[in-house]
């Protein structure tokens, strides 16, 4: 038996202003989620666009890389 079902077998024998209370829960759960992975999308790309234009699309030269100071 799953998660899913575990909940469900629970949920189901309270009485139903709880499993309101369940559903309630399990709503903000999901919102939180999605709040998190927005943020860390919208992060991501203040991060992309602090870096943006500074690429200038020359060939990469490894060799180059270990001749700085």
């Amino acid at each position: 038996m799953n998660i899913a079902e575990q909940v469900f077998d629970a949920v189901k024998t309270l009485p139903e202003q709880q499993a309101a209370e369940v559903l309630d829960f399990v709503e903000f759960l999901k919102t939180k989620t999605r709040r998190q992975s927005n943020n860390r999308r919208e992060q991501a790309l203040a991060t992309l666009d602090k870096y943006s234009g500074l690429y200038d699309d020359s060939p990469f030269n490894r060799d180059e890389l270990y001749e700085r100071n």
